[in-house]
């Protein structure tokens, strides 16, 4: 009974340090969409990471990414513009799995947001 005990443990630490591992910044390059906008992401740009609004009702081509994106707690954060009004987010982003991203964020007034993109194929 202990055995199968320490082998289950084991196999649950491992799903768990196996999941935080498959997230990075770079699984954020693609393309992503979010309500009526599609996002493309690509290494580079000012801050390694560029992130542009490829098609939607408006805002088309603005750069979302305004700050490094940087991992913290397991998480990452940085400032991202929102397609819809151009403000600036401070937000934080975790990958449920490998085809979406949930991001959460704030404005410095306030206002604050959710919204999941999910990769388009």
């Amino acid at each position: 009974m202990k055995r199968i005990a320490r082998v289950a443990l084991g196999v649950m630490a491992a799903g768990l340090f196996s999941g935080a591992a498959l997230a990075s910044v770079d699984d954020m390059v693609g393309k992503w969409k979010w309500q009526e906008f599609v996002v493309e992401c690509a290494k580079g740009g000012e801050h390694g990471l560029s992130c542009k609004v490829a098609s939607g009702p408006k805002n088309v081509g603005m750069e979302m990414i305004v700050s490094p994106i940087k991992e913290e707690n397991g998480v990452f954060v940085g400032k991202v513009k929102h397609p819809a009004n151009g403000q600036v987010y401070n937000t934080k982003m975790t990958q449920p799995d490998k085809d979406s991203w949930k991001l959460d964020g704030c404005t410095d007034d306030g206002a604050c947001a959710t919204g999941t993109f999910v990769r388009v194929k």
